[in-house]
């Protein structure tokens, strides 16, 4: 009832005819399928039921035939021989007993951004092409036919932006829009696009444009040449031939660009702090800082350049640091500290040497070397390359520097005794370090011509005695000072006390004198004040009585003035008060003027526009031949009336009008002389 029949298979179990009346062998097997029941004969066997395989327009049936026949659709298959059984051949399908349904296959559909690449695709012959590759694009829907596959399944369309591109490389040959590829080729295709490669193609890479600062850089190697180059401060994208260079670094190096360390402010430090990654493929980068120095050699060009900070070294692919390997400690020991900047100071060394003096007392000194270098960085030095270069001729400065000056004081001490060198230490060290000029005075500075090291500065910190016996000596010797400092200075003390007590008593007799004539001086004075004091009663009352009259003249005068004032400014005010009253009623009175005129103005305008407007009118019902007609009435009246008459010339007037009769004669008369 719903188009699906129940199919029997029976076998045979010995030659006999079926009920349909064909002959069946011994061990043959066939496909009853007819509605109803069925009844197998005395010598069928029923195998099995199959159902029917429903099939829609997303499900197909793959099949293989067991051995040659000839289908229900009358077309002949070979044993092995494989074929797809869809919606179109028919909705409901029984497999025979000649075929094997190896698969139940999917609909393959794509949208219209995907597309596929589908293997051994089968011809039309029905026969699949080994080793060949046919695209297809969506918008579609198919069924992989027996012995196809997809390769890397259903894809999207590549959709490249404007910072995008893919590699591509042809593995066939064949000729694109005039160009020929080659099998090998390689070329790149930029965005912003949509892209389906092809079979003669495949995608070898998808690269992305690198953004890159003016203080950011990458490698680039080219694949067919081998020559890396530096690519800085600007969007990149890698074409076909070339790939990123991943530029190895010493591992002491790597772990000085990658520590937070900072070369000036953490100079002391001998630990090099946690580590970063560093990006291989990524220009090196290093900051120099202020008044600092770093030296890049390279060893393509084998030459060398010196950056003075504050600066960005960016490392060209040749280019390699010179690692600095300092002394350090107290005293120094060799490659304690390790840097890729020189320091190029004021700054200070301190170490610790040991000295003998010539009575044989061993010292211990701790010493610290002020010192900076001495350059010229002037743009149009001639010698500003061998100036910086000079810098880094010493790899150990800091070693150097302190061996050669500890020789010189070890020297110099060697040939004094032990008392002259406790007396005299700085002295001795001094000179021994900068030396002495034409005029035996200690020199400034010490420089060393090697690396323009200038040392300018020996401070003695410490003097300590290395064995016993030498310090037993300095100790007794430093008592004895000590009691002769002490006792000078009692001295010195006792008779700066007799001199200050005879400088205090002869202060005193001074200061006695001094009161005295002072005395005589304010008594002088008080005599004078009495005398003046009694001038001055006899003649203060007449005095006071005429400054008191002056000053009640003075304000009754002043009184007198600012009532004059007052009565003028109270005039002003109220002549202010009165123009100010004309003023604003003559403005009221003009704006009322202005406003009368205005409205009369008003009021003719509209009367005229009314007149025009009712004249318009008029003109416009009686119409313009009406008006000719009534304005030349009375003339054509006249005229009527004179033609009646027989008259062909007449003069009317109204009586009053004068009237010139001689030019009207006059031309009476032309008129008849015309005639």
């Amino acid at each position: 009832e719903d188009g699906c029949c129940i199919h029997k298979a029976v076998v045979s179990t010995q030659s006999t005819g079926d009920q349909a009346g064909k002959d069946r062998v011994c061990g043959e097997e066939w496909l009853v399928s007819k509605t109803g029941a069925y009844l197998p004969g005395a010598y069928e066997q029923v195998v099995g039921t199959i159902s029917a395989y429903i099939l829609t327009e997303n499900i197909a049936l793959h099949l293989e035939a067991l051995q040659s026949f000839k289908d229900r659709f009358g077309i002949a298959r070979k044993s092995g021989e494989q074929w797809l059984i869809t919606i179109k051949e028919s909705e409901a399908f029984i497999p025979d007993v000649n075929e094997k349904v190896v698969q139940v296959v999917p609909i393959s559909t794509l949208t219209n951004r995907q597309y596929c690449i589908v293997l051994d695709p089968m011809g039309e012959d029905g026969k699949n092409r080994l080793g060949q590759r046919k695209l297809v694009k969506g918008d579609k829907s198919f069924f992989l036919q027996p012995g196809e596959r997809l390769e890397a399944g259903i894809q999207d369309v590549h959709i490249l932006g404007d910072d995008e591109a893919l590699i591509l490389k042809a593995v066939l040959g064949y000729e694109e829009n005039g160009v020929r590829r080659e099998p090998g080729h390689m070329w790149m295709v930029r965005g912003p696009c949509e892209f389906i490669p092809s079979i003669e193609m495949e995608i070898i890479d998808r690269r992305k444009a690198m953004p890159l600062d003016e203080n950011e850089g990458i490698y680039v190697r080219d694949i067919k040449s081998g020559k890396v180059r530096a690519v800085v401060g600007q969007t990149y994208v890698l074409n076909q031939d070339e790939e990123l260079w991943e530029k190895n670094l010493p591992e002491q190096i790597e772990k000085l660009l990658s520590s937070e360390i900072d070369p000036l402010a953490d100079r002391n430090a001998r630990s090099q702090g946690s580590a970063k990654s560093r990006q291989k493929h990524k220009v090196v980068t290093y900051r120099v800082p202020h008044n600092a120095a770093a030296q890049i050699y390279d060893y393509k060009a084998k030459r060398a350049r010196v950056v003075f900070g504050p600066d960005l070294v960016m490392l060209a692919p040749d280019e390699h640091f010179t690692q600095l390997s300092l002394s350090g400690g107290k005293p120094k020991r060799p490659n304690c500290i390790r840097s890729l900047c020189l320091l190029l100071g004021p700054d200070f060394m301190t170490d610790i040497i040991t000295v003998e003096t010539s009575d044989h007392a061993r010292l211990a000194l701790q010493l610290s070397y002020n010192w900076h270098f001495e350059y010229n960085l002037a743009a149009d030095s001639a010698s500003y390359q061998a100036d910086a270069s000079a810098l880094f001729a010493v790899p150990d400065f800091v070693g150097d520097a302190c061996k050669a000056l500890a020789s010189r004081i070890r020297g110099a001490v060697a040939a004094v005794p032990f008392d002259d060198f406790h007396r005299n230490s700085a002295r001795i060290i001094r000179s021994s370090v900068f030396g002495l000029d034409d005029n035996m005075k200690v020199k400034g500075s010490f420089k060393f011509n090697a690396n323009r090291l200038v040392i300018t500065n020996v401070d003695i910190q410490s003097v300590e005695p290395v064995d016993q016996r030498t310090r037993d000596s300095l100790q007794k010797s430093v008592q004895l000072a000590i009691e002769i400092t002490t006792n000078s200075q009692e001295a010195t003390a006792r008779h700066e006390a007799e001199r200050l007590e005879q400088e205090a008593k002869g202060r005193l007799e001074r200061q006695k004198i001094d009161d005295e004539a002072e005395a005589e001086k304010a008594r002088t004075e008080l005599l004078k004040l009495q005398s003046m004091s009694a001038a001055v009663e006899s003649t203060g009352q007449a005095k006071a009585e005429a400054q008191s009259r002056a000053e009640s003249q003075k304000i009754e005068g002043q009184a007198a003035v600012e009532q004059a004032q007052l009565k003028a400014e109270a005039q002003n005010i109220e002549a202010s008060s009165e123009l100010k009253r004309i003023n604003d009623a003559r403005a009221g009175e003009l704006e009322y003027v202005k406003a009368t005129n205005t409205l009369e103005i008003e009021k003719a305008k509209e009367m005229a526009s009314i007149e025009t407007s009712k004249f318009q009118n008029m003109v416009t019902t009686l119409g313009a031949e009406n008006i000719a007609k009534i304005a030349t009435s009375g003339h054509d009246n006249q005229l009527a009336m004179l033609q009646a008459l027989g008259l062909q010339s007449t003069l009317i007037t109204d009586g009053s009008t004068p009237l010139n009769l001689f030019n009207t004669a006059k031309g009476f008369v032309g008129a008849l002389e015309d005639k």
